[in-house]
Parts: structure tokens; sequence; C-alpha cells
């Protein structure tokens, strides 16, 4: 018999997040290392984290994360996201909480394009007058 499993992919700015959730005793594992030596700021962590405490389920699930593009803090919330969506499908009796709390809403909020004329999206070159 297979192995049970459930899936969420999780998004932010570039990154995005493949997850897995295993009955486990709560292990974090991103990228095939564990998240601490991942994810080196504690706040980085604490966000990865907050779903599974919220839901209180941190010691029944093993979760398996691989994520790709972004920064470390856009790939942190891409995991934050795909955990919230792996839980949703292990039991929808959470998603009140996960609602309520936000985790289970796509942050739009992406990098502004660069516009001609411009070096960045807004900054522009210093006016003289003369």
């Amino acid at each position: 018999m297979a192995d049970i499993q459930f899936y969420g992919t999780g998004r932010r700015k570039n990154a995005i997040a493949r997850v897995y959730l295993k009955p486990g005793k709560g292990a974090i594992t991103v990228n095939d290392r564990e998240v601490k030596e991942y994810l080196s700021q504690d706040i980085l962590v604490m966000i990865v984290k907050q779903p599974l405490v919220v839901t209180e389920n941190e010691s029944k699930f093993d979760v398996i994360a691989k994520v790709t593009g972004g920064g470390v803090a856009g790939q942190a919330g891409a995991i934050r996201h795909g955990i919230s969506r792996a839980l949703l499908e292990a039991d929808a009796t959470l998603r009140p909480a996960l609602k309520r709390e936000g985790f289970l809403t796509r942050d739009p909020r992406m990098k502004e394009r660069r516009k001609y004329g411009l070096k960045k999206a807004r900054k522009a070159s210093q006016f003289s007058k003369r």
C-alpha cells in the first residue's frame, strides 16, 4: 500500500514551493536540507511553521518541500502557502483557522517592471535645470 501523503503548491513573489505532508514527528526538510540549515534566520523558520502551529499539527506531520526561484523570504512565504494548502487537503475542517490567519490567500505583490527612460521601476536620473 502506498504511503499517505498530502500535496500543496505555494507561491510568493517569484518563488514556487512544492510541499508534501506525510504523517510523522514534525521534521521539516527544504530542498533535502533541514529547515534551520536552509533558512538561516529564525523569523523565516517561524513563518514556515505558522500553519502547523495555528492548526496544532506541529508533531503530526513531516514536511518535505522543494522550492525554486525568488529569495529566501519569498521562498519561506511560498512554503507557508504550500503547507497551508496541503493541510487543507489533509483535513478540510482546518479551513476556518487557516483562512482567518490569511494563510490560504496568495500574496499578489510582485516586483514592479522597469520602465524605459528610468533606471529602475520608479527611480529616474537626477534632475538638473541647467
